[in-house]
């Protein structure tokens, strides 16, 4: 049976997330969806991270195995695209290892949020960028998201209810950089915790703000209570940005 592999974007702006969900609109029902009507098999996909509603993607990885498609591999976006609504592309198809797996298989993630600082908002990111009027002190936001980086006890950044075994994990890199007012924030993970990064950058905008030191910080991922820390920030902010698999 063959393993493919097949790089997607989307706007998840109209969708409850990655993952299918009975009766609502999701970017896996549609992805399954569209496969079925290029071959008889009922194809259940696993993608590398299960966005929530509003999240965008621009690499996540999808895979499934099959043995009846008749569609070429290298054709597979084309043929897919036809059928997929126009917020969601498939834009690149290989065929992987037997075990190959979208989720197990991946090393490292990265995920990017938009922030829009300006006196206005921007009408052309209103679904991609999350719009602050208050300027912010990036200073200090840059020096606190180095206090992510490392092998650490996430806890108190992920959501209540998280069935994660464990909340330790390891932050290669997080960074910051601007394109004039628009500002983006890079978090690169070996995994995360569910709404991690969302809990993240809203604590980052809270210190920029100036609502929350450096210290105060600390005391709050040392706590590990998800009460401690700022509100979730809203998601269509957020994009998944690319999945390592080396």
């Amino acid at each position: 049976m063959k393993t493919y592999c097949l790089i997607v974007q989307y706007d998840g702006t109209d969708y409850a997330g990655f993952q299918v969900q009975p009766r609502l609109r999701t970017i896996q029902g549609e992805l399954e969806a569209a496969l079925r009507k290029l071959g008889p098999n009922d194809i259940r996909i696993a993608g590398a991270g299960r966005t929530d509603a509003g999240v965008h993607s621009e690499g996540q990885t999808v895979s499934f195995r099959d043995d009846r498609l008749t569609v070429p591999v290298d054709r597979l976006p084309y043929a897919l695209n036809a059928l997929l609504p126009k917020d969601i592309r498939v834009i690149k198809s290989r065929l992987e290892s037997s075990d190959f797996h979208a989720r197990i298989s991946a090393r490292a993630k990265t995920y990017r949020y938009q922030i829009y600082e300006s006196e206005f908002p921007n009408v052309f990111l209103e679904r991609y960028a999350y719009w602050i009027r208050q300027p912010l002190n990036w200073d200090a936001i840059d020096e606190c998201c180095r206090l992510f980086v490392g092998r650490l006890d996430f806890a108190a950044f992920a959501a209540s209810g998280s069935s994660a075994k464990t909340t330790v994990r390891t932050m290669h890199a997080v960074t910051v950089h601007s394109q004039g007012p628009l500002k983006m924030i890079r978090f690169t993970a070996n995994g995360f915790l569910y709404n991690m990064v969302r809990n993240l950058v809203g604590t980052l905008v809270d210190v920029g703000k100036g609502k929350l030191d450096l210290d105060e910080v600390r005391a709050i991922m040392k706590s590990g209570d998800r009460r401690l820390a700022s509100a979730t920030i809203a998601p269509h902010g957020l994009f998944l940005e690319s999945v390592d698999y080396s």
